[in-house]
C-alpha cells in the first residue's frame, strides 16, 4: 500500500494508491494547443511534444545548455518549482506561462520567468540506518541507485545516513559509483536522529552548485534520538530553498509513540518545501516510488518572480500558486504543488 501525502495545509490524509499503479506517476500528460492532450500509453512509454523554450528575461537566466552549472537571478527574485498531478497522480506538462497565476500574500505577481525544461538539480540523499532498517536496507540501497538513475546527468548529489548521529557518507559529486560504494558500507544500527539528519543535509547543501535544490529522506520511523526539535527543523526547512521529498516505510501497527507521528512528521517538513511525502508499508515498493520521484524532479515548472508591494521585513512571507486551465482542453481535477513561502530580506 503507498500513499502521497495531501499537499493542503492543516490536511493530513492521505489519497491512496496501489504498488502497481505508483509508476504510472512516471507517465506525462502533455498538453499542447489543438484538439487534445496526449497521455501516455503505457508503463515505460511516454509520449512528449517538444516545446519552445521560454525566452529568458533581465530577471533571471537560466543555465540549462550542456555543461552550464548555475543558475544567475538577481537577489530579490523569488523561485518557485512547481508540479502538476492529475487524480492518478500522472505528470502534467506542456502548460504555459499564462496557465498560472502567483499570489505573494494577498498581491498578485507578475512571472518574470518562465520554463518547463530539465535543469541540473543539486540532490541530497537522506537514508535511515538505525537498528529498525536491517530488513529493509537492501531495498533502500536499491531505492537510492533506481533514484539516481532517473536523474539529468548533469545532477550532482550528496549522502547522508543517520542512526544515533548523522554523518555524511559522501560530499556532492556526479559520480554515480560514489554514492554507491557509500551504499554498501551503510550498516544498520542504533536509533533515529532523523532530524538531526535534515538539518546537516541542508548545511551541507550550502556547497551545491545549482540553484535547483532537493532533498530524499528514506526513513522508518520517527525521531527518537536528535538534539534539534521539529520547531527548529521547520525554521531551518523554510530558510533554505530546498524541496524536499520523503518516502516512509511503516508497518500498520507503531510499536512506539515516535513511529505513531513519524508519517505526519515528514509529511509537515516536505509540504512547506513544496515537495510531498509518500507512506509505504511495503520495502518492495521503494524502488518504484524513489524511480517516481526522481522523474517528478526532471518535469517540473519553474516560476520566477520580483515581489512587488511586498515589505522588505525579514518575514515569512505565504505563497499561493493557482492554475488557470487551458481552455478547449479537457482536463481531469489537477493539484499544484509549489513551495508555501519565503523569508523576506531585511533592510
Amino acid at each position: 500500500m503507498v500513499c502521497a501525502s495531501s499537499n493542503r495545509p492543516g490536511t493530513p490524509a492521505h489519497s491512496g494508491f496501489s504498488a502497481v499503479t505508483i509508476v504510472i506517476i512516471a507517465l506525462v500528460i502533455n498538453i499542447i494547443p489543438g484538439p487534445s492532450p496526449v497521455f501516455g500509453q503505457g508503463l515505460g512509454d511516454v509520449h512528449v511534444q517538444p516545446r519552445t523554450q521560454s525566452p529568458t528575461t533581465n530577471a533571471l537566466v537560466l543555465a540549462s545548455a550542456p555543461g552550464a552549472k548555475t543558475i544567475k537571478k538577481y537577489v530579490d527574485v523569488v523561485l518557485v518549482p512547481v508540479t502538476i498531478v492529475d487524480t492518478m497522480n500522472r505528470l502534467v506538462k506542456g502548460l504555459r506561462k499564462e496557465n498560472f497565476q502567483v499570489f505573494d500574500g494577498k498581491h498578485p505577481q507578475d512571472i518574470r520567468y518562465f520554463s518547463g525544461e530539465d535543469a541540473p538539480v543539486s540532490v541530497g540523499i537522506v537514508l535511515d540506518t538505525s537498528g529498525s532498517m536491517k530488513s529493509k536496507i537492501d531495498r533502500a540501497r536499491e531505492a537510492v541507485m533506481q533514484f539516481i538513475n532517473t536523474a539529468n546527468p548533469q545532477d550532482e548529489f550528496f549522502m547522508v545516513t543517520f542512526a544515533d548521529r548523522p554523518e555524511q557518507s559522501s560530499g556532492f559529486t556526479q559520480h554515480i559509483e560514489d554514492i554507491q560504494s557509500r551504499l554498501l558500507t551503510a550498516i544498520p544500527n542504533g536509533r533515529t536522529a532523523l532530524l538531526d539528519a535534515i538539518y546537516l543535509a541542508l548545511d551541507r547543501m550550502k556547497a551545491a552548485q545549482y540553484q535547483r535544490k532537493a532533498l530524499l529522506i528514506i526513513s522508518d520511523g520517527g525521531d527518537n534520538h536528535s538534539r534539534y526539535t521539529e520547531h527548529e527543523v521547520t525554521s531551518r526547512v523554510k530558510e533554505a530553498d530546498v524541496m524536499m521529498y520523503g518516502i516512509g516505510i511503516y508497518d500498520h501497527a507503531f510499536p512506539t509513540h515516535e513511529e505513531l507521528l513519524g508519517p505526519e512528521l515528514l509529511e509537515d517538513i516536505t509540504h512547506v518545501t513544496g515537495g510531498r511525502t509518500f507512506t509505504i508499508d511495503n520495502p518492495n515498493d521503494l524502488s518504484p516510488v524513489a524511480k517516481a520521484i526522481g522523474m517528478e524532479l526532471r518535469n517540473q515548472y519553474l516560476i520566477g518572480y520580483r515581489p512587488n508591494a511586498v515589505p522588505r521585513d525579514g518575514k515569512w512571507h505565504k505563497i499561493k500558486v493557482k492554475l488557470m486551465r487551458p481552455k478547449k482542453v479537457k482536463l481531469p481535477p489537477l493539484t499544484v504543488y509549489a513551495r508555501t513561502g519565503y523569508y523576506a530580506p531585511a533592510e
